[in-house]
């Protein structure tokens, strides 16, 4: 997999996320634990937990993390940091969340950047996905699987821009049937959720080891798209 990520032709820049975060006013009588919990302010322990709690999902997944590891990793009391998870689900729902964000921040930087070779926007579009969640496999985890959406543990927001970043793809596949790219006689959510699909799958065929080859993946990528895009009009 990792041979495969250096190879691809197809990369963008990870997107800085940045929220708008709710003011925790903490109480001047609260102990100070160390001198690290007390530079803390509106948003940046939120953005501090987050950012840790990625790392420790990367370097050890979903089991190992936990609120307590978590809290003293950032060096934080568990009292400050229940204000902004109340439990490992609003936690995890809020990685996932950030995931999210990033394809739809990357995705339409793409298309709306795009030239006019809505064919070469499209492969790129589908080898950015691959690349993507390939390249951070444990977040991807979240955002598709059973640890948060088996269980029907999403959070409304979790749900919300989860439904923005398919109806988004949906938008865009409607566009692509209209400049002749897809069939225009296939239903567009119908398309819409065949493109994710396929995608997902490589992905997941990926990340689970079963390829890792580089020139086998990419053939595969090339392979689904040919099979996905009208062949050209000849003029």
């Amino acid at each position: 997999m990792q041979s495969w990520m250096k190879s691809s032709r197809f990369y963008l820049d990870s997107v800085n996320i940045v929220y708008d975060f709710d003011t925790v006013k903490i109480r001047a009588n609260l102990p100070i634990m160390n001198s690290e919990k007390s530079n803390y302010h509106h948003g940046d322990l939120r953005r501090s937990l987050l950012q840790a709690a990625g790392t420790m999902l990367r370097e050890a997944g979903i089991e190992a993390l936990s609120l307590r590891k978590l809290a003293d990793k950032v060096g934080v009391s568990r009292t400050a940091l229940y204000h902004h998870f109340q439990d490992k689900n609003a936690l995890l729902c809020a990685l996932a969340e950030q995931g999210f964000h990033h394809w739809y921040q990357s995705t339409s930087q793409l298309i709306e950047c795009a030239e006019a070779d809505q064919r070469e926007t499209f492969r790129r579009f589908f080898y950015q996905y691959i690349h993507d969640a390939t390249a951070a496999p444990e977040t991807y985890d979240l955002m598709f699987g059973r640890a948060i959406w088996k269980q029907a543990q999403a959070t409304p927001a979790l749900k919300e821009i989860a439904y923005l970043c398919f109806q988004y793809q949906v938008d865009i596949t409607a566009r692509w049937q209209q400049q002749g790219l897809f069939s225009s006689q296939e239903a567009t959510l119908r398309l819409a959720q065949v493109i994710w699909s396929t995608m997902h799958g490589l992905a997941r065929l990926v990340i689970d080891g079963v390829y890792a080859d580089s020139q086998h993946i990419e053939d595969m990528c090339d392979c689904a798209i040919r099979m996905l895009v009208q062949p050209a009009q000849e003029e």
